[in-house]
């Protein structure tokens, strides 16, 4: 429950054994779905970093340097790292229970986004930015490399890097035995809970400052950002047996190198990388990274990481998604209620993977005006409501997700479906929207 990896690089591996198949898919096996009674919940939270009072105006390169400088010397738990546009992404430490993590995250942010008020500039909470295009601030290797190989399926790649921002739920993966909290079922809840979660948290309509055909714009450019690297794993063969196989089948981004430029090679699948040994034979810590630069829905790294969930406006927004997530997944009521509920809409997803099915789709262009959508949404709130007393969430949590239960999804809506003038600067002084959820 760390920062993606592909913002943390350690460099290329040195006097590490190569990799064999054999190796290679045992590792995976192991190390990506680590089980036992589901405990740790965490959240990684990203923003887009605007003027505080004029949102419109990019921001300088050198105010984000100063902000950056900033931000890095601030005592938080959470690990603070920078996307390529400029973007800052906090990621809470693993924590025991729901209320741990929305604690220990809100005092964070209160810390950064009083750190950023200083500078005049603001934490702002939008799928994808809504006026600006992309700008990559960032020049590292890993970057430069990604860009390369996004490039090569269009322009969704740069926009993904550098204009949009989300909320990602991690929760541990499960029990080793069937049942409502094992990781089989989890997984596939996940799958397809997942497009729910897109629809009712769908907060990106707006794109250059012009509206989309969507709800969510982020989700229409992951589903668009190459053939293979943000799909879930196809077909239905044991979780992880499906994500070994799909991890060794999809091409490496990069071949990480100390002394230049690192190769961007064109379809060269890990597997092949393995068996040909060119440009140089991969060892574990290749695996590890090429792991980080798959951007699946929900993507295993010992816990299950939820990662199709907008931005949330507000200060507080975040903690909605966060909530509603941890209740359905872990309390073992709400679980097999939901997933009850969900199991229905496989027939409308069809037998494409996740998130480029028709019900991925729709989830990202309908929102909750999908009608199945609608009723599965109202099912998981109304699930998550009651177990939400259960895992400990406190009376102000309770009311966050009562309040947008009743003015989103018993309306049949979204926050992206909000009248136009919603969607301007946000209240630059909000943290102490986060004292309430102690209480």
């Amino acid at each position: 429950m760390s920062s993606d990896g592909v913002s943390v690089d350690h460099g290329p591996p040195v006097h590490a054994p190569p990799l064999d198949e054999v190796g290679a898919e045992d590792l995976l096996r192991c190390i990506c779905f680590k089980t036992g009674p589901p405990r740790s919940v965490g959240v990684e939270l990203e923003w887009l970093i605007h003027h505080r009072d004029r949102p419109r105006v990019p921001v300088p390169h050198e105010r984000l340097d100063a902000a950056r400088a900033a931000l890095r010397e601030l005592p938080l738990n959470a690990a603070l790292t920078f996307e390529p546009g400029g973007q800052l992404e906090l990621s809470s430490c693993p924590a025991d229970s729901l209320m741990a993590c929305v604690d220990a995250m809100a005092a964070d942010l209160a810390t950064v986004r009083d750190a950023l008020d200083r500078l005049d500039l603001a934490p702002v909470g939008y799928g994808l930015d809504p006026w600006h295009p992309p700008r990559r601030l960032l020049r590292e290797p890993r970057y430069d490399a990604m860009e390369t190989s996004l490039d090569r399926s269009g322009p969704a790649g740069r926009a993904m890097m550098c204009t949009t921002a989300s909320v990602q739920v991690c929760l541990d993966a499960g029990e080793e035995e069937p049942g409502p909290l094992g990781y089989g079922r989890r997984w596939r809840l996940a799958h397809l809970l997942g497009a729910v979660l897109v629809a009712v948290f769908a907060n990106s309509p707006l794109r250059r400052g012009r509206p989309t055909p969507w709800r969510s714009a982020r989700q229409a450019l992951w589903a668009d950002l190459d053939p293979r690297r943000s799909l879930a794993p196809a077909g239905h063969p044991p979780p992880r047996d499906a994500w070994a196989q799909h991890v060794l089948d999809t091409p490496v981004m990069c071949v990480r190198d100390d002394t230049g430029p690192w190769a961007v090679p064109d379809g060269l699948t890990f597997r092949d990388w393995i068996r040909t040994g060119a440009p140089r034979p991969p060892v574990r810590a290749d695996l590890d990274y090429h792991v980080s630069t798959l951007f699946p829905p929900v993507r295993p790294r010992g816990h299950l990481e939820l990662r199709m969930i907008d931005a949330q406006r507000g200060p507080d927004g975040w903690l909605v998604p966060l909530a509603v997530t941890a209740a359905l997944f872990d309390d073992p009521e709400a679980a097999e209620t939901v997933y009850r509920a969900v199991k229905p809409l496989a027939e409308t997803a069809g037998p494409g993977p996740a998130p480029r099915n028709p019900l991925w789709s729709a989830a990202a262009r309908d929102g909750l005006t999908h009608p199945e959508l609608r009723a599965a949404a109202t099912t998981c709130f109304r699930a998550a409501l009651e177990a939400l007393p259960r895992i400990g969430a406190t009376r102000a949590v309770r009311d966050a997700v009562a309040q947008f239960d009743d003015r989103y999804v018993a309306r049949g809506r979204c926050p992206a479906d909000d009248p136009p003038e919603l969607l301007s600067p946000q209240p630059a002084h909000g943290s102490g929207h986060f004292e309430g959820f102690r209480s």
